[in-house]
């Protein structure tokens, strides 16, 4: 059962004053894997995303600085990559607790947060 959310991110190298880089800007894709539906840390999606985008931008650039350990210029989430498997684990958790998302249906929830940048791969 497999699951992850991916970003992009622009970050900047500061080196030390005795050296120098160029480029001194970078961009790469970040991988976050998904916690099993249930468990703590499942509901990420519900805590940093709206419609398919970031919610707070600042903070999650932030998370990101500290996760990476360097400067951040830009962080955009660009979609949630999972297989059939962690799919119906996931999607079976959130219609066990609907209320917990003011929704009617698995459907509004996904659409809610995701937007439509969920791939699922068998």
């Amino acid at each position: 059962m497999d699951a992850r959310y991916v970003f992009h991110v622009r970050f900047r190298l500061d080196p030390t004053k005795d050296v120098s880089v160029e480029p001194d800007e970078f961009e790469t894709r970040l991988y976050r894997e998904a916690d099993t539906p249930g468990n703590s840390g499942w509901l990420f999606f519900r805590d940093n995303l709206w419609r398919g985008e970031l919610e707070d931008r600042k903070h999650f650039r932030g998370l990101t600085e500290d996760a990476l350990d360097v400067p951040v210029l830009a962080v955009e989430y660009r979609g949630f990559e999972t297989d059939d498997e962690y799919w119906e684990a996931f999607t079976d958790e959130i219609e066990a607790d609907l209320d917990i998302f003011k929704a009617d249906s698995v459907s509004e929830v996904v659409h809610k947060y995701f937007g439509s940048s969920v791939e699922t791969q068998g």
